[in-house]
Formats: C-alpha cells, structure tokens, sequence
C-alpha cells in the first residue's frame, strides 16, 4: 500500500483524478484483499480488462455479514458493527487506521458545514451510545470533542436536558446542529415538539425496530412539522463504508470528491446504468476505504440525478432492513 495514497485521496477535485485513483486502489485490493479477489475471480473477470471506474465489480455487502474483508497484512485496530434489526446478522467492518476515518469525515463535514469547532453539536443517540462499537458514535465523539461550546455532547434521551441546552445556544446566538437516529427525533417531535426553526435537525435514518419504518419522505413531513424547520438534512453512511454523504433537505444527497455513488441495474447487477433518473440499486466507490474495500454493492434502491446528487429510494426487494435505513417510499 502506497503510504502516500490516502494524501492524495483527500485532494481529489475532478473526476479525471477520480477515475484515476479508483483504478489504482482496485488493482490494489484485487490484489492484496483475499475476499474481493476470489470475488473477481468467481465472475471470471480479467482484472487488467478493467479500464474505467465503470467497469470495476462491486462486492455485495453482506460480505461484510460472514468474512474479514481486509486488504493487506497490517493488524486491524478495532472493529465497526453495524446496529442491525431482531434476527438480522450484523456487518463487520475490521478498521487497520482509525486516523483515515478521522480525515475522512473531518474534511466532508468541513465540506459541506464548515469547522465543527464553530457549531454546538448535540447527538441524540440512545442505544448507539451504549454499544462500543458504532461507527457513528465514534464520529459524533469526534466532533463534539472538536466543538468549542461547552453544551455540545451526548444527551441520549434526555430531553428535556437536551431542548434546554438548545435554547441557552440560540440566546446566545450559536449555531447548533442536532444530529438524531429516526426514532429518537421523532419521540422529541411528539412528547415536546420544540420550535427548532433557527436549528439545523439532521437524522441518520434508523427505527431498529422502535417504530414502524416509515419512508424518508413521511419522516421528514413529521418533523418539519414539529419542530417548526424549513428543512431537514440527512446524513448517509454505513458500518462497511468510512465515508458519508449529506442532504441539506429534500432527501437530495451530495458526496464527498472522494466518494461516489453509481446506480445498477436492478435485474443485472453487473451492469451500472448511465443515464441520470433511472431507478436501480445504489453502489458505492468510497475510495477512503482502502484498508477494506471501496467498491460496494449495496440493499439500497436509489437514483442518480443530472448534477451527480442522487437519493436513496429505499431497500431492494428481498434485502434484509438494516437498522440505518428507510423503506422504499
């Protein structure tokens, strides 16, 4: 593993550079990650045919559910796993350099929100936080580690704590992020409805079996409503990935320059389709996962829009629910 690699990454500005790396992190893996090499191998493909970001196969991520994908021989440091639902079998994500987390998303929340020192950020993550192994509780701790107002933390659901915190921030005219899981929001929005007009509210999807799964759509209709908001944002990622996507509102999401989202024919899942508003299964290139694997087909059922944007629809027929998604709307 080149040890230069993940610094040029993070200084991706142009599709070109894209494309050029995530050929080179694929031959890399293909080589040096014994599960996604058999992969390749069971379709019988020629890896030195792979010429375009296109063509490059992706590995299912229930993978992630049974094997250790790892690419090379450095010892992994710690292990994500993803909250799953009753019943279901949790994804493992073995994680060599928690430093390329950090960079991954320091940078794509500085990208699309700015210095998390300037925000007080209040998590609302009951359930998450009790477990030691969430990647997202491991984001969220970093970045309100990083928050210079002292009300910044984790509040569980402790709500009334939490809405009092909120309202000391906004007299003080600080900016505040709250960022909650599905179910968790939307038991603030019906024991207290707080008017959170001047607030950024994003959620992260997630019922885990709390609640009835509802579409994204409906989820946001709701809470716009209770907390009196313009919008509401959205964060999306996944135990198996170490990057995110955000929405500002709408379910409109945009990536980071180092992640990319491609859409599969759902009746061929070899085939990516290239025109924009096609519905089809959602792949993923998220080259900061070059310890694992970058190039991941996941249950989601999404579309790809003009300006490269694209939402998530829901779950593919047949796919198990995960705990951090909706349902198809």
């Amino acid at each position: 593993m080149k040890p230069d690699i993940t610094d040029r990454i993070f200084k991706i500005t142009d599709h070109v550079a894209f494309s050029k790396y995530a050929l080179e992190i694929f031959r890399l893996q293909y080589a040096g990650n014994e599960i996604y090499g058999e992969f390749i191998k069971s379709l019988r493909l020629d890896p030195a045919s792979i010429k375009s970001a296109l063509q490059i196969p992706f590995l299912p991520v229930e993978f992630f559910k049974n094997h250790r994908v790892v690419t090379g021989n450095l010892p992994y440091v710690t292990v994500f796993e993803s909250s799953g639902t009753s019943g279901s079998e949790s994804g493992k994500h073995y994680i060599v350099d928690t430093g390329i987390y950090e960079k991954s998303f320091l940078n794509a929340f500085r990208l699309f929100y700015g210095d998390p020192a300037s925000w007080m950020i209040a998590a609302l993550l009951p359930s998450y936080t009790e477990r030691n192994n969430s990647s997202l509780v491991c984001m969220m701790d970093n970045l309100i580690k990083r928050s210079s107002y002292s009300g910044s933390g984790f509040y569980r659901d402790d709500f009334v704590s939490l809405i009092s915190a909120i309202e000391k921030a906004r007299s003080l005219e600080q900016k505040v992020l709250l960022i909650g899981v599905s179910f968790a929001l939307l038991d603030l929005a019906e024991k207290y409805s707080p008017d959170f007009h001047d607030i950024i509210v994003m959620e992260t999807g997630g019922m885990k079996g709390r609640r009835k799964e509802i579409t994204r759509m409906e989820l946001h209709s709701v809470l716009k409503q209770a907390f009196n908001a313009k919008a509401i944002h959205s964060e999306y990622g996944m135990t198996e990935l170490l990057s995110q996507a955000y929405s500002k509102g709408e379910g409109i999401f945009n990536c980071p320059p180092w992640m990319k989202i491609l859409i599969r024919d759902p009746q061929d899942p070899m085939t990516i389709i290239n025109e924009p508003e096609i519905t089809g299964g959602i792949n993923i290139i998220d080259l900061a996962n070059i310890h694992s694997c970058s190039f991941i087909s996941t249950g989601d059922l999404g579309k790809l829009h003009q300006d490269g944007s694209f939402e998530v629809l829901g779950r593919i027929d047949n796919s198990d629910i995960r705990g951090c998604n909706l349902l198809i709307e």
